[in-house]
């Protein structure tokens, strides 16, 4: 399908109602999600597997439940709980979570399977193509810790990686979703993926309405760096940046949102994020559910991470009107537009984050210019709406 098609397809797919989707097609067709988390899910597919449902597919969701499967199910959705260790290696542990995720694609005969991240794309595009399933959509949001990491553990893990998720992604039915454009060149330039199975969606979608507009002008200025407590989300630059601009008497308040990650390997160890609360360099607010409020405090959001796909903490902080300061890489430069919603800084430079943040922090004016002009941003590029209708225009490419 060329672009032009798949344009159209997106387009037409907003006049075509449920019912009439449900007729045509004389059942309803089902569609099952891979994810590792509940939490994940919840945050980032909810609204798209809504929308989905909305538009004739039968939804289910395997991921492993934690505290939000409720969630799930109160949205009308499927659940399959799914005993799944992101960071495992024991090779036992993962022949058994193949084994249940083939029970749960036997049991459900999905007509779509959509896995998210790395590990799901992997296991469920080897089953989905083992017991011929229809249509397979893999989502990565960024390259992730494997692909971008210079580390020996990493180089090791790609050379493992890269020829099975290289088999995962063929094939005519299967279809890649990234987020950002430079994702795409690296993955075709890898030969990990075909271009023509590749589609660009920006991000997870955003409804601005569900989030109030955040002060420009609080005094202090309150910067946070929300996300996963890891050192390549580029908190220790943001630490030093901090303590470099309260050692030059500028006058701000700098907070961690977020909690370590153990699955992950860049994760930091709790005791570091505990030692730099009691320099006093940063506060640590740790993990919260109440993240439309965390950004309505803030003034200035923070994020010199290292690799992202599309930051969803970013769409999230632009709907809130907060000014942003990024590192100056694929992704965060999706949102964060230099001069007009934002300050870029090179990465991995505490330097020039600090020279960012300091403009940010003197200049409320353009903290408001900036946080309006990233509202406008997300309601005409970034809508919920939008980036579901992108998507169900793909499963439909493949069920077509």
């Amino acid at each position: 399908m060329s672009r032009n098609q798949y344009e159209r397809v997106v387009n037409a797919r907003s006049s075509i109602s449920p019912d009439a989707v449900a007729t045509a097609v004389g059942r309803r067709r089902k569609l099952l999600f891979l994810v590792t988390e509940d939490w994940y899910f919840v945050s980032h597919r909810l609204d798209l597997a809504i929308a989905a449902r909305r538009a004739g597919y039968d939804v289910m969701v395997a991921t492993r439940v934690d505290r939000h499967g409720d969630r799930i199910t109160d949205a009308g959705l499927g659940l399959r709980p799914l005993a799944f260790n992101r960071g495992g290696l024991n090779p036992f542990e993962e022949v058994l979570t193949l084994i249940r995720i083939a029970a749960i694609y036997r049991r459900e005969a999905p007509d779509i399977v959509h896995h998210v991240a790395v590990k799901p794309v992997i296991y469920g595009s080897l089953v989905a193509r083992l017991l011929g399933v229809k249509g397979i959509v893999n989502a990565l949001s960024g390259l992730g810790y494997v692909f971008s990491s210079t580390g020996r553990r990493a180089a090791v893990l790609r050379c493992l990686v890269e020829p099975v998720l290289r088999l995962a992604l063929g094939g005519s039915r299967s279809r890649l979703i990234v987020q950002n454009g430079d994702d795409r060149i690296r993955l075709t330039a890898r030969g990990l993926a075909r271009d023509e199975s590749i589609r660009v969606i920006r991000g997870s979608g955003i409804d601005a309405g569900r989030y109030r507009p955040a002060d420009p002008l609080g005094d202090p200025p309150l910067v946070v760096l929300p996300g996963r407590m890891l050192w390549e989300k580029g908190v220790a630059e943001f630490v030093d940046a901090a303590r470099r601009l309260k050692a030059a008497g500028v006058k701000a308040r700098f907070a961690l949102v977020g909690s370590p990650d153990e699955a992950n390997p860049a994760s930091i160890e709790p005791a570091q994020i505990v030692a730099w609360a009691r320099e006093g360099a940063i506060e640590y607010w740790g993990w919260r559910d109440d993240m439309p409020d965390v950004f309505a405090q803030a003034q200035i959001v923070c994020l010199p991470s290292y690799h992202e796909g599309l930051p969803k903490v970013l769409l999230e902080a632009a709907a809130c009107g907060c000014a942003m300061v990024a590192s100056d890489i694929p992704g965060c430069r999706e949102i964060v537009k230099e001069g007009l919603t934002g300050w870029l800084a090179p990465v991995r430079d505490a330097d020039a984050l600090a020279d960012a943040l300091q403009q940010a922090i003197r200049r409320p004016d353009l903290r408001e210019q900036y946080g309006r002009s990233a509202r406008a941003l997300i309601a005409a590029d970034f809508s919920v709406d939008r980036i579901a209708k992108e998507t169900v225009a793909v499963y439909d490419e493949l069920i077509a």
